[in-house]
């Protein structure tokens, strides 16, 4: 088990709002995952700089929960899709009774949302037509209920272990439906210039 340094506390306490997270997440490097897939704790996030998706929505709810100026819950949600895509994870949050979301991505889309959402099915809407493939499908098909990190074991924010039970865990809550099965078909493909904007990348694989 590690500890987080005064340094590392000192920054944190400076992110006491979800768009300092947020800023602060654009500003790691993506984690391309070149030797294998990965899920590091926020505190090997921080040390190794870099995140995936789900490593940087497990920092944001950390950083937010610990070193928000506001009680945040530290949730976590997913959003699945499609066999032939990835699926994504997110950082909600509520502010005055409306939701937002932290997100950590690489691309031009699925990004950072303002809290203007009224529930939790309202902010995972947001992102359908935003979730498309290269040839223009859409792919988002059903969002989780709220993950809150305070019902796992105290240290999983300082592990050295990758948190590969915390991704088991997120495959065996309850998931809703964005997209009727007999509409799946009738989708209609995203348009070329969004695809175009869809291929901007923040961070190119070395």
């Amino acid at each position: 088990m590690l500890a987080f340094t005064k340094k590392e506390k000192a920054l944190m306490q400076k992110l006491n709002t979800p768009a300092k997270v947020q800023d602060f997440l654009n500003e790691l490097r993506f984690n391309f995952e070149k030797n294998g897939d990965t899920l590091k704790s926020p505190i090997m996030v921080l040390r190794e700089k870099n995140a995936n998706c789900f490593e940087g929505a497990l920092l944001g709810a950390y950083i937010l929960s610990h070193y928000g100026s506001m009680d945040f819950t530290p949730y976590v949600l997913c959003l699945k899709v499609a066999k032939e895509d990835y699926n994504h994870v997110i950082t909600p949050f509520k502010i005055n009774g409306l939701w937002g979301a932290l997100s950590k991505t690489n691309h031009a889309v699925l990004r950072y949302r303002e809290p203007i959402y009224k529930n939790i099915r309202e902010l995972a809407m947001s992102y359908f037509h935003e979730y498309f493939l290269s040839n223009g499908k859409k792919t988002l098909r059903t969002y989780s209920e709220l993950f809150n990190l305070n019902t796992l074991k105290n240290g999983w924010a300082i592990s050295d272990k990758a948190l590969w039970h915390i991704d088991k865990k997120l495959d065996k809550i309850k998931y809703y439906n964005i997209v009727p099965k007999f509409h799946i078909k009738k989708l209609r493909k995203a348009d070329k210039v969004e695809i175009k904007a869809g291929k901007i990348m923040e961070w190119i694989r070395k």
